[in-house]
């Protein structure tokens, strides 16, 4: 759903609930203060808390009602007099419903957190003989994924599964899920009856995020104002509970707390806090939370698991970890950097601005002993030097110039040709190391083929061999493609679903990858193991942000392995790395989307059938999504309707009792190659959650826009002779084709529309109103009664 739209359909939606009447019992909607925090957010924090709330956006977990047909909004406790109203909402209207209750649980382990929120809403707008559509809105942290969710309303319950793709072709169209500008989860319930209460219970994972040496969790958690609850006499309880296990036996210290948090338990390497209250109101901030692993220095460390028996791959997991640790005095390592920018046509405005801000950006952290070049790229490429330039003020200078003046974006998608150009530009001294950044919103054809040919010039993997780091706009480019080049190139890889997260993400990227700490990173314990799978297959370096590897094998693991890498003055770095059992961490869980991730990229690139029903498996297993399987509701009917139900037909005239409900799949793909060929913009795959009708129905009615009936007939009084004579003829043919009632029906619900808004407008007949409008139209001559 574009953001435009759901935002435009909230507004409506909180208009129409103004007509809702609470009697005498409204509760006060001035609320105290909120209570003191236990350290204030700093500047930066807190900047990234606030957001916009004029566009109605999900900044908290959300339960919409559907509000289709206008004249079921009323109080389901006490029916008030409402003006009766014709005509439905297009698209339709989304209430946001009033929140009883909401407990929040989060645990972090390593660098995953996986967040658990239940909440309790009441369908407040709607009355209690009628029911409506409600859409559930889960927005999620840093690389957030659903994982599960369960909803509880009076007469059915909802829960969802994973099945194969195979079993699930058929829902490619369906709008019942979908991701929202890239981190908001949503979908719908059905035929909820009014004043009944919803309880949801959506699980889901991301990622902490890397600043300044410290972990932070950031999760959505500010309510808007309208989810009060207004009458007086509800309680309301807000509970926040965090876990934090950093697998290693280092002292956590907490850095800052967004809410009064209580610590309840405290051993080495492991926190639990804990926060409960009854409240006025709802929380107003996003809920962050910053801790670091107390170390100076470089740290490592393995954890072992054994498999469970219901368990696909028998084989043990291991996940090895390196955290860079407080290491501000390491001599940065000489760099030859080559930026590779995409300035094809579908690059143009906010994608290629916001990526030529955050190279230019990058230029000014090279150092002057470092070297750098640009080459440009859509169907051919420019580069800023036949050469790499030392990174002087004067160079940086001329290269701002450059992309500045000689780079537009326009032309198709061609990577194979620049990507040679710069891999035959770096790595010839072998006293820097060299790092190739790639930006693309594309696909291309010959993927593969660019594989093999990266596989074949990276064989050795030494020190002068290229570091490739990629990043990914939008949804149409192939970001396994990316991911697997990364992975060569023991790089780095991000991604930007949506154009507004550019700016944050990819100067993120670019800051972290160049400040390698550690480089050729390998294992000793490796070598003496069998069957053994590392995920991604090769150790990428270590950047500015922990680095976590996972992986299967079979044999005894030592009780101390070796750990080596390059530093920056080329010398070998050895850190010895301590084994344990993962006691408390969920290995499984937390390497789950990593390891999918990894497998799915070889199984693109390999065509591999057999890594497909693997990670198919894994997905199943795991509760994770995949790119081979599908998340469905299934629905479980608590009361079976009888044929005298109380609720009336009309009103909730098809009660779904269908028990399996096609989620649309979340995953990323394997690009979009027709849309990049198309040269489409990345944001024209948002989705649109309206059914196709009603979609044509606001394209037809669209020209009408908020004309009312004077409107109409001050712009037919002020048309010459000649363009009311073609008006005439046109109308007359659409008379003869039987459109005349067509466009009668159309404008009397917009004008049914824009009257609605005004509360004190009394609604006319609907018969009665369709016949003024034809006679208005006829008066005017526009075209004779037949």
């Amino acid at each position: 759903m574009a953001v435009d739209d759901f935002s435009r359909s909230v507004q409506a939606g909180l208009q129409i609930s103004r007509r809702i009447s609470y009697g005498k019992d409204t509760a006060s909607m001035t609320a105290p203060k909120a209570p003191s925090m236990k350290k204030s957010l700093s500047s930066s924090s807190s900047a990234s808390s606030l957001r916009l709330p004029e566009n109605h956006l999900p900044t908290a977990p959300m339960v919409y009602a559907v509000i289709k047909d206008p004249s079921v909004v009323d109080n389901p406790d006490i029916c008030s007099y409402q003006p009766y109203v014709y005509g439905h909402c297009e698209p339709p209207a989304l209430v946001p419903l009033h929140m009883h209750g909401i407990t929040m649980e989060m645990e972090c382990y390593l660098d995953t957190a996986f967040v658990t929120v239940r909440g309790i809403w009441r369908v407040h707008c709607v009355a209690s003989s009628a029911c409506c559509d409600c859409r559930i809105a889960i927005p999620m942290g840093e690389q957030g994924s659903v994982l599960g969710i369960e909803v509880e309303t009076p007469r059915r319950s909802y829960s969802t599964q994973f099945i194969t793709q195979q079993f699930g072709n058929d829902a490619a169209n369906t709008n019942y899920g979908f991701l929202m500008k890239g981190n908001t989860y949503m979908f719908k319930i059905p035929q909820v009856e009014g004043g009944s209460r919803i309880h949801v219970n959506v699980r889901w994972s991301q990622k902490l995020l890397y600043q300044n040496n410290d972990l932070c969790l950031s999760v959505p958690f500010t309510f808007p104002a309208h989810v009060l609850p207004v009458v007086k006499g509800n309680s309301m309880k807000e509970k926040v509970s965090l876990n934090i296990n950093s697998g290693t036996d280092s002292e956590i210290i907490c850095n800052i707390s967004s809410h009064p948090l209580k610590e309840t338990r405290r051993h080495a390497g492991s926190l639990v806090f804990s926060y409960e209250a009854d409240v006025q109101k709802w929380s107003t901030q996003d809920f962050y939370f910053s801790f670091s692993v107390c170390e100076d220095d470089i740290s490592a460390g393995v954890l072992l698991q054994s498999p469970s028996i219901q368990d696909y791959d028998q084989r043990d997991m291991f996940c090895f970890y390196l955290f860079p640790g407080n290491n501000k005095n390491i001599k940065p390592l000489k760099k030859e950097v080559v930026f590779l920018v995409d300035i094809s046509t579908s690059m143009q405005d906010g994608p290629f601005e916001k990526s030529k801000d955050a190279v230019i950006g990058c230029l000014s952290e090279l150092n002057q002993e470092d070297s750098f070049n640009i080459i440009a790229f859509n169907g051919d490429s420019q580069l800023f030097s036949s050469s790499l330039e030392l990174a002087t003020n004067e160079a940086i200078t001329n290269a701002t110039k450059w992309i500045n003046t000689n780079l537009i974006a326009e032309g198709g998608t061609n990577l194979l040709i620049p990507l040679k150009q710069a891999l035959d530009m770096v790595g010839k001294t072998g006293e820097s190391i060299p790092l190739i950044f790639l930006i693309t919103d594309g696909a291309v054809e010959d993927e593969k083929d660019i594989c093999n040919i990266i596989k074949d010039h990276l064989m050795d993997g030494g020190i002068n061999c290229p570091r490739i780091c990629s990043f990914g706009i939008g949804s149409y480019c192939n970001h396994y493609f990316l991911q697997m080049l990364a992975h060569m190139g023991r790089g780095c890889y991000d991604a930007a679903y949506d154009v507004d997260s550019i700016s944050d993400r990819l100067p993120r990227m670019l800051s972290n990858a160049l400040s390698p700490m550690l480089t050729n990173v390998t294992l000793d314990a490796l070598q003496n193991l069998e069957l053994t799978e590392l995920y991604p297959f090769r150790i990428p370096d270590l950047f500015g942000s922990p680095l976590i590897v996972s992986g299967r094998y079979h044999g005894k693991f030592p009780d101390t392995v070796i750990a080596r890498g390059v530093m920056s003055d080329l010398s070998t770095r050895v850190v010895d790395v301590k084994v344990r059992k993962a006691k408390g961490i969920p290995l499984d869980r937390v390497c789950a989307r990593r390891e999918i991730d990894a497998l799915t990229a070889h199984a693109w690139l390999n065509q591999n059938t057999q890594r497909e029903e693997k990670i198919a498996n894994m997905s199943l297993q795991m509760g994770v999504p995949s790119e081979y399987t599908r998340m469905i509701l299934v629905q479980s009917d608590k009361i079976k309707p009888a044929l005298d139900s109380v609720l009336p037909e009309e009103k909730c005239s098809k009660l779904e009792n269908h028990k399996m409900i096609y989620l649309r799949n979340t995953s990323v793909g394997f690009g979009n190659l027709k849309a990049t060929l198309d040269n489409l913009p990345p944001g024209l795959e948002e989705l649109k959650v309206n059914e196709p009708a009603g979609i044509v129905m606001q394209a037809a009615s669209s020209c009408w826009g908020m004309f009312c009936c004077k409107c109409f007939m001050q712009s037919c009084s002020r048309m010459n002779d000649q363009c009311a004579i073609t008006l005439t003829q046109l109308c007359t043919a659409l008379a003869c084709f039987e459109c005349l009632n067509c466009c009668c029906e159309t404008l009397s619900k917009k004008v049914a529309m824009s009257m609605m808004r005004e509360p004190n407008v009394m609604m006319p007949d609907s018969k009665h109103l369709k016949c003024q409008i034809k006679i208005m139209i006829i008066s005017f001559g526009v075209v004779e009664e037949t």
